[in-house]
């Protein structure tokens, strides 16, 4: 589903690691008002995905791996949500609608997936540079 918590809190994390300097969970999780076992959770996931970089040791923490003006909030929530779609009726990977038949199509289901590719067209419009900056 769309614009889960852990969506709003990594955009919230990548924010706080957007200037150059490697940041440390603790200082992420007080920055941006974040549970620090979401901030652990979260980091992790960005990490895997290729979004962000850990560094271990006394200085360690995390940085940006991807430059932010090069990342949209859609490929952003595609790294973070397996199933990233408006409505279950628009998840075409798993849920056929019962209602959407080749006799009989639904008309909700087809302004839902209409609805959802302009939400897409949108998300992929502006960098998170931008929308964190309001530019």
């Amino acid at each position: 589903m769309l614009f889960t918590r852990e969506c709003d809190y990594a955009i919230r994390i990548l924010r706080a690691l957007s200037g150059s300097e490697i940041v440390n969970v603790q200082d992420i999780s007080k920055r941006e008002n974040i549970s620090i076992q979401m901030a652990y959770k979260l980091t992790r996931k960005l990490e895997k995905s290729g979004i962000i970089k850990s560094y271990r040791g006394v200085n360690g923490g995390y940085a940006l791996k991807v430059s932010l003006k090069d990342l949209t909030l859609f490929e952003l929530f595609t790294a973070l949500e397996q199933n990233f779609f408006m409505t279950e009726c628009t998840n075409h990977s798993s849920v056929v609608c019962s209602q959407n038949t080749a006799e009989k199509p639904c008309m909700v289901h087809k302004e839902f997936c209409r609805l959802q590719e302009i939400m897409y067209n949108e998300m992929k419009r502006r960098s998170l540079l931008d929308i964190i900056n309001g530019t």
